[in-house]
């Protein structure tokens, strides 16, 4: 039972770091831009994160049942603190030499370096690749068409969407005066930081939602849960439904105040770098950047992609400064970021791995 609670406490906490380490990538731009204030950015972030949180259960569906195989690997509740420590470890060492590394990628990783050692090194336990009877290639499940594609797409769409969007209205506004460019693309910044906040809550707080569904779901299954009093019987979920997306009420709730804590709570550091170390930006910029970024999260939403919300602005951010000129973006700040989003994965599995075999020699976990 104490078990239990602490893979929600552990959960909640990777969710607020989640929010306020990945606040910067929805808000740096209009920001950097000085459209709105860093307090008004972070106003605006909270509420829109909140909304899109609530919003679709798809990328939750993929965490929870879609990467793991539970025949092979027994999930328990040491197996999830395992995953969420390797995440959490990964989101500060980052957040820490201000990289904006990706929360999605550091929770995966944990999760299937956990799931390895459970499994005694059987890599049968993740779930690589996995065709849903009658139904399209794009919906198959597993790793690498849920994770592994998407981390290595989304970037490229980033980039080339945000080059193209910036050179068509570089088109538009060929003969529009300096002002009137920056006073009309401040406004309608406004309404495209909210579209990214809105997009990041949708996808990444169903990461969480997803991990403490798995969590609940194996401590009823396993009965960690039988002796709990009955004023916690809402923690006992012996079903998610036919389909496996009925993630109840209280836990849709519970993550999107978390992240949206989070994300009140800032995190100026990758700020400076996506916003202003990266590339210098204009109203304009932020807006194009800031529209592909959410249009690639909310694709990816759809199609229960838990993808990057730092790969996808950050992509976009390159991609509106190569339209600007090539030279605009500072290229050694690009090679920093390349090298801790090649890292997250295997540094995370690694550190769950670790952890999860520490458990086992402890006696903790047969």
């Amino acid at each position: 039972m104490e078990l239990i609670l602490t893979v929600v406490l552990v959960a909640l906490i990777f969710e607020y770091i989640n929010g306020f380490h990945d606040t910067a990538n929805s808000i740096a731009t209009v920001v950097s831009t000085k459209v709105l204030s860093p307090r008004q950015a972070i106003v605006l972030a909270t509420f829109t994160n909140l909304i899109g949180a609530m919003m679709g259960v798809a990328v939750a569906k993929t965490i929870t049942s879609g990467l793991v195989d539970a025949t092979v690997a027994k999930v328990t509740t040491h197996m999830i603190i395992c995953a969420l420590l390797g995440g959490i470890f990964w989101n500060l060492l980052t957040w820490w030499f201000a990289l904006p590394s990706s929360s999605t990628h550091a929770m995966v990783g944990g999760l299937v370096g956990a799931a390895f050692a459970s499994a005694d090194n059987n890599w049968s336990a993740i779930i690589w690749f996995k065709e849903k009877a009658g139904a399209p290639l794009w919906k198959a499940e597993g790793l690498l068409p849920k994770v592994i594609f998407p981390m290595v797409a989304s970037p490229i769409i980033g980039l080339a969407v945000g080059f193209l969007v910036m050179s068509a209205l570089y088109l538009l506004v060929f003969n529009w005066r300096p002002r009137t460019v920056t006073q009309s693309f401040g406004k309608l910044q406004i309404f495209s930081a909210a579209y990214m906040g809105w997009s990041h809550g949708q996808n990444d707080a169903q990461k969480t939602m997803g991990i403490i569904a798995l969590a609940l779901l194996a401590g009823t299954a396993n009965g960690d849960l039988a002796k709990a009093p009955e004023w916690l019987s809402f923690l006992k979920i012996e079903t998610l439904g036919p389909n496996k997306d009925q993630i109840p009420m209280w836990i849709k709730v519970t993550c999107a105040l978390t992240m949206a804590a989070g994300t009140a709570a800032g995190g100026w550091r990758i700020i400076r770098t996506l916003g202003h170390k990266l590339v210098k930006l204009q109203p304009i910029h932020g807006f194009a950047a800031e529209t592909t970024a959410a249009s690639v999260l909310a694709g990816a939403a759809m199609l229960g992609m838990p993808v990057s919300t730092t790969h996808a602005i950050t992509t976009s951010i390159m991609g509106v400064g190569a339209a600007k000129r090539f030279n605009a973006i500072k290229w050694t700040v690009v090679e920093r970021i390349l090298w801790a989003w090649v890292l997250t994965l295997p540094a995370t599995a690694t550190v769950a791995y670790l952890l999860m075999r520490g458990c086992q020699t402890a006696g903790w976990v047969k």
